[in-house]
């Protein structure tokens, strides 16, 4: 079955660095999109990052633009999210999920980890 195991969360300051892992098992990885969510308590997930098989597509939110960079490793079917100049408002908990945002706009719908959570404080 699909497996999806997040890591590397932790609480930092405004400005710092974080990378999130995310390893994955039980299906064709290497076939597969990848994509980082997140979701701030009381409120809806939010898409941030998708990578294609093979690393040649990836977008963003406007909201990560320019801060995170999402890669992966077909090898270590993993992916990966760097989070650079953290905000307060990027606390979250985030998690991967397998493929592309559905038309629908359904994240929920996504399969995903348990998540890690990031927290930015001062």
């Amino acid at each position: 079955q699909v497996q999806l195991v997040e890591s590397g969360g932790g609480l930092v300051h405004p400005g710092d660095s974080l990378r999130l892992s995310c390893s994955a098992s039980g299906f064709s990885f290497d076939e597969s999109y990848m994509t980082w969510l997140r979701q701030i308590p009381g409120k809806e997930l939010e898409w941030l990052s998708t990578i294609g098989r093979y690393a040649i597509y990836t977008d963003y939110a406007d909201s990560v633009k320019g801060r995170f960079t999402i890669s992966r490793s077909n090898a270590k079917y993993a992916v990966y999210l760097q989070m650079n100049s953290l905000r307060p408002e990027d606390t979250a908990v985030y998690y991967c999920a397998e493929g592309r945002r559905p038309i629908s706009g359904n994240l929920e719908s996504m399969r995903r980890g348990q998540g890690t959570q990031v927290t930015v404080s001062s």
